[in-house]
């Protein structure tokens, strides 16, 4: 939201990056801008291209952002989550541009975020991150229709189910801990509900194994059952 400089053009700081990274000139940088911001589903894109970042709504300003990174084509993309604040038609718009950028540039995506929804639909493999160490890892299908570790569980089970939605959310227990104070061996164990002995005493060593074929899970997981 706060990405863009507050006293440039939007179309200044795309045309910008676009003459540092790519061997084209002026004229060429602007085409590429507004066609990428036309993409992302900013309407009357011209427009705002000559716009400041104020003139924008968030979710406006969230997705010429995304124009902006996707412009130059890289190799590697790392989306932080890119499509908070966005509604659900313009996810769907900003969700396959990058499927399609993806397949048609061949690019890698490190896609970051806590829309399990969104991870369903764009990701070949998943890593599920608590306090920056990896639980479980593996191919999509695998983390979410047969998942290993209690975290993963928990956050599937957090999900409203469609089919009843008179049911009441399940929440994971307890609060995450601060990062300046990481709970010793297992940094789940404060919320895990089939904490052993050594787990609950900081005892127990982290570290993944693979329980099938690509599918790996931390190991206090499966010493705990």
């Amino acid at each position: 939201m706060a990405s863009f400089a507050p006293a440039i053009k939007i179309g200044a700081q795309m045309v910008e990056q676009l003459l540092i990274h790519k061997d084209i000139n002026k004229k060429e940088a602007k085409e590429i801008s507004i066609n990428m911001l036309q993409r992302v589903g900013i309407a009357d894109a011209e427009k705002r291209f000559n716009q400041y970042a104020f003139e924008l709504s968030g979710g406006m300003r969230q997705r010429a952002m995304i124009a902006m990174a996707l412009s130059t084509m890289p190799k590697l993309l790392l989306a932080d989550e890119p499509t908070t604040a966005l509604d659900v038609t313009i996810q769907a718009q900003v969700i396959n541009l990058i499927k399609d950028i993806i397949k048609e540039y061949q690019m890698g995506v490190i896609f970051i975020t806590h829309d399990l929804g969104v991870i369903a639909q764009v990701a070949d493999e998943v890593a599920v991150m608590y306090l920056g160490s990896i639980l479980e890892k593996g191919p999509v299908n695998k983390i979410l229709k047969n998942p290993k570790h209690p975290y993963t569980k928990g956050l599937l089970q957090a999900l409203p189910d469609v089919n009843n939605l008179d049911e009441p959310l399940r929440p994971i227990p307890g609060n995450i801990p601060s990062p300046l104070d990481r709970p010793s061996g297992c940094v789940f164990r404060t919320r895990c509900p089939n904490a052993s002995h050594e787990c609950s005493q900081g005892m127990a060593e982290m570290g993944l194994i693979e329980v099938e074929p690509g599918h790996w899970v931390d190991k206090c997981c499966i010493n705990c059952g």
